[in-house]
């Protein structure tokens, strides 16, 4: 409804009116610390509620959040029997905030009253969020296209967005916590396409050092696990992957008492048949 009007009133008059320069975008990052940045500085509040409240506004930006879901956020099971007066508090000094900080052209605009609730007016892709969805989609579909190498561009770009876990700096409750779980499952799930692409387009050996590290600070992931048997075996290092299923499979009966995945074992005796072909 905004972007119509403001592109209505652009095409009015566009020859007399001198160029202005645009104004600089207020941005807020939730993959690491929440912050709210315009010109690189960082105006995110620092008391402990206010930023949460905050971060429950940002998860939802330009719907509408209901007072019951920040109650619940906030307070979860223990909300104070002020709680209307202070939420009140709560928002007075968020919008005192975007004032002070000139963060919008109004403060009551950008945080808006909505009974049941609040809408915090902001376009998502002011949110880093939107912009690693964005990026993740468009390599899932170069990877359909079997363009490997440009889906493998696309998926570095979504993690180098990530600088931290999920809102690092805010205390997550009942509403927040299912949202960086979220978050990492969708991180994850990146970083493996991103190692399919990277296969898939020959640059197995390359990986083979980023692939070590990824499997030691994730003992138990099969998946990363896998994918370094078959970069090590695509790389001439069959000895080297199996050594990696034994070592796998000895910390899955050692820890959880499992054998490895159908896949991880598919992939261990497909290397066992290659070494009996030479």
């Amino acid at each position: 409804m905004y972007s119509e009007k403001k592109l209505s009133d652009g095409l009015v008059g566009v020859a007399q009116r001198p160029v202005e320069p645009p104004e600089s975008v207020v941005e807020f990052t939730v993959l690491g610390p929440l912050s709210v940045l315009r010109d690189g500085v960082d105006y995110a509040p620092t008391t402990p509620k206010i930023l949460q409240l905050l971060a429950l506004l940002v998860m939802r930006p330009g719907k509408m959040v209901h007072v019951d879901s920040i109650t619940q956020e906030l307070w979860a099971s223990d909300p104070p029997r002020t709680v209307r007066t202070t939420l009140h508090t709560y928002i007075y000094h968020l919008r005192r905030c975007i004032e002070q900080n000139s963060l919008a052209e109004s403060a009551e605009a950008m945080l808006a009253t909505r009974a049941p609730g609040y809408i915090f007016r902001i376009d998502p892709a002011q949110v880093d969020v939107f912009h690693f969805a964005r990026l993740q989609q468009e390599g899932q579909e170069l990877l359909r296209q079997h363009e490997h190498a440009a889906a493998a561009l696309r998926f570095r770009s979504a993690l180098d967005l990530w600088s931290g876990p999920p809102l690092a700096n805010v205390h997550c409750g009942p509403m927040l916590v299912p949202y960086t779980v979220e978050l990492l499952e969708q991180r994850r799930n990146t970083l493996h396409m991103l190692i399919e692409a990277e296969i898939a387009s020959g640059r197995h050996r390359e990986l083979i050092g980023e692939l070590r590290s990824l499997t030691a600070a994730n003992p138990l992931d099969e998946a990363l696990h896998g994918q370094l048997m078959r970069a090590l075996g695509r790389s001439g290092r069959r000895s080297d992957a199996m050594a990696v299923y034994r070592s796998m499979r000895k910390r899955l009966s050692e820890e959880l008492g499992v054998e490895p995945c159908d896949e991880l074992q598919l992939l261990h005796r497909d290397l066992i048949s290659e070494g009996d072909h030479h």
